[in-house]
């Protein structure tokens, strides 16, 4: 059986394949949502859907390249079955190579960016009538309003409030790719905050380029930051938990600072990206703090809150740095003690100010310095699981593990805690004493 030159009719099954930050995971759940709506379903694991939708992310190197990649064995997958799936590319690298994918990519019917996804549903239309479409268009905050009812959700939800970043980081694309800093009115985060608790969730982690920049005017016409949606969401009654990333150390305000001391449901658990340990380097990426003003922000959060976990994000090899430039991130991750972090490789995005700087480091000498880096933050994040041993805290839990009667949660300072119980569910908060300490998890007993 030969696959047919276009998709016939509407597809009965989709698959959304989201990349990257946590907010391309609460797109890929609306678009699921969208799709839904129309009635079309989720595939069965380990079946071929009709509708397969690249949720992608233009961050990291070669992004572009692992697009093709995955069209191409999409569309191997379908050949082999004797069919040809519809395909939709979504995201970022929709957004910044739209009209590229669908010249390159005869078998991708639809191009959409992050802020136009609300129309994936006509765009599918159009696709099962063999017509081709790219929307990369940005209506600020159009897509929320046309976005259905939130279906039922784990126990841990995400909830977007605020998008895109002024910030111009010179390595960075958010700005191309997401646009201008749009913060969701108060009313309609509450709304949907409730909504997602009734559909189950019972902890809510609230999501933005720069989260923190989000700004509003509560139910009584006051302006608030970021805390006043948290003290708001906190009077949820079944709410149990409030986590809020990523944040930049740019628009941290002693309001929200002041939150983690005062919203017992906020956890003590913060995400600040500082990049670089090096002033000289952060100047370079345009990042508008100093090592040492970062540094002394962390020691406010640890005034409000002792026992907060403190996550963060680092770049090494940007374009000149030096070998005692990358002994100041060292020196910083030691001084931080960090529970948790991400660490990448500079990798040129097109169009960026740092894509052309001069004095690119070499591939080996990153490859090298990441490696130290990670050896360093893997050493505090098991210095910071074995000192949690003796603790007894709440566990969220999210799903089975692996043995029987074996439960998987998150701890108050979002480690993994692995436990067995016969009586409990998923979606309850227990207590549970931590008795064994790995590199990545714990070991917890009721």
């Amino acid at each position: 059986m030969k696959p047919t030159e276009t998709p016939q009719g509407t597809p009965r099954t989709y698959r959304v394949k989201s990349f990257g930050c946590q907010m391309n995971v609460y797109d890929g759940e609306r678009m699921g949502e969208l799709l839904e709506a129309k009635g079309i379903t989720p595939a069965a694991e380990g079946e071929d859907a009709d509708l397969v939708v690249l949720n992608t992310c233009h961050i990291r190197e070669k992004a572009t390249e692992k697009v093709y990649s995955d069209i191409g064995r999409i569309e191997k997958s379908g050949r082999e079955a004797g069919k040809k799936p519809m395909i939709a590319v979504a995201g970022c690298v929709a957004q910044a190579e739209g009209e590229e994918i669908m010249k390159r990519s005869p078998g991708v019917g639809m191009v959409v960016g992050p802020q136009a996804y609300h129309r994936l549903g006509d765009m599918v239309d159009r696709a099962a009538k063999g017509e081709r479409s790219t929307d990369t268009d940005m209506p600020e905050n159009a897509k929320f309003g046309a976005l259905p009812a939130r279906r039922r959700v784990s126990p841990t939800a995400f909830l977007t409030v605020q998008e895109g970043c002024d910030k111009f980081c010179t390595y960075c694309v958010v700005p191309y790719t997401r646009g201008a800093e749009i913060s969701r009115p108060y009313s309609d985060l509450v709304e949907e905050a409730k909504k997602l608790v009734d559909a189950g969730a019972r902890e809510i982690t609230l999501l933005g380029q720069n989260v923190n920049a989000w700004s509003g005017e509560d139910d009584k016409g006051r302006s608030v930051g970021l805390e006043g949606l948290i003290h708001a969401l906190a009077a949820l009654p079944d709410l149990q938990r409030i986590r809020y990333t990523t944040s930049h150390p740019n628009d941290m305000t002693d309001a929200l600072i002041a939150a983690h001391g005062e919203v017992d449901k906020l956890m003590p658990y913060l995400h600040l990206p500082v990049q670089s340990g090096s002033d000289r380097v952060l100047k370079a990426m345009n990042r508008s703090h100093t090592a040492e003003s970062y540094l002394k922000l962390l020691d406010r959060f640890r005034e409000v809150r002792p026992d907060i976990a403190l996550s963060g994000d680092f770049i090494v090899g940007f374009p000149g740095e030096t070998d005692a430039e990358f002994e100041e991130t060292l020196q910083i991750v030691d001084a931080v003690g960090y529970a948790s972090a991400f660490s990448f490789k500079y990798s040129p995005r097109p169009g960026t100010p740092a894509a052309s700087m001069d004095n690119q480091v070499p591939v080996e000498v990153m490859d090298e310095r990441l490696q130290r880096l990670q050896s360093h933050l893997s050493r505090d994040q098991y210095a910071f699981n074995q000192a949690s041993v003796g603790k007894t805290c709440d566990v969220l839990i999210e799903r089975k593990g692996k043995l029987p009667g074996q439960w998987l949660g998150k701890s108050p300072w979002l480690q993994s805690v692995f436990f067995e119980d016969s009586s409990v569910k998923i979606g309850d908060l227990v207590k549970v004493s931590l008795i064994k300490a790995g590199p990545n998890s714990l070991e917890g007993a009721r």
